[in-house]
């Protein structure tokens, strides 16, 4: 680690690179799932689905003494009308890298696919009301969003727990950026997405944001005001939450 610091309540973590930052990260994520494990019966994570978490999810599941049997897995969003099978699903991606590896005790997922999504909103929050989440899994967008909580749809007092979005231009773009589809065209204009709130409720929150493209929105969550504006910047009022950047997404915070 090259450096560590506080804003406000945020703990801030930059690395030399992105490999550190996953092997860290992971370290510390996997310490804390051991340690909660000792005083609960079962515990529960919601994961983000993204690039940016590929080299912690690669370290997590390489964790020695991790119980997953007493592991209940959640993840945060999904694109609406994606095909079941589609590699760009979030489930696809965390089903891939990480769900189908480790022997959990239940994988809950989002459906996409869903006839009606009022029905699966209310679904999938009352899943996360039965198992009040003890540890989040996140990343930041390029545009500020944390899950699909993009700034115009941002609400810092939600009181849903799951939620219908329709995605900003940036953040569909970033998805073209991040390779997961050729044009912008084909990335879903809408997607359901665990609100702000809920995501807040976890007890213990992990942020890996890696990558120069991720620059700015790592500035703004340090140095801006906490507002929907930049939805990340809500981090900063959590009591126990960790960011864990690199040298090239922590270039220009001062």
């Amino acid at each position: 680690m090259i450096r560590s610091f506080k804003k406000d309540k945020l703990t801030v973590k930059i690395y030399r690179s992105r490999e550190d930052l996953g092997r860290e990260s992971a370290l510390e994520a996997g310490n804390k799932i051991k340690e909660l494990l000792k005083s609960q019966e079962s515990i529960n994570i919601i994961f983000a689905a993204a690039p940016s978490q590929n080299e912690f999810l690669q370290n997590l599941i390489m964790q020695e003494g991790i119980e997953w049997e007493r592991i209940n897995a959640f993840h945060m969003d999904e694109y609406i009308g994606l095909a079941p099978t589609a590699p760009q699903g979030f489930g696809n991606f965390l089903k891939e890298r990480i769900f189908s590896l480790r022997p959990f005790r239940s994988v809950n997922y989002l459906n996409g696919q869903c006839e009606s999504t009022d029905d699966e909103c209310a679904r999938y929050a009352q899943l996360l009301t039965a198992n009040p989440v003890d540890i989040v899994c996140m990343g930041i967008g390029e545009n500020g969003h944390i899950a699909f909580n993009d700034p115009h749809v941002a609400d810092f007092n939600d009181r849903k727990l799951v939620k219908v979005v329709e995605l900003d231009l940036q953040c569909r773009q970033q998805q073209v950026n991040d390779g997961c589809f050729e044009s912008i065209d084909q990335v879903p204009t809408h997607a359901l997405t665990l609100t702000i709130p809920a995501l807040l409720k976890g007890r213990f929150l992990f942020c890996m944001v890696p990558g120069m493209t991720k620059a700015q929105a790592v500035a703004n969550t340090i140095e801006q005001e906490i507002s929907e504006r930049h939805p990340s910047t809500i981090l900063r009022d959590h009591i126990a939450a960790n960011l864990y950047l690199d040298t090239l997404s922590a270039k220009i915070i001062s």
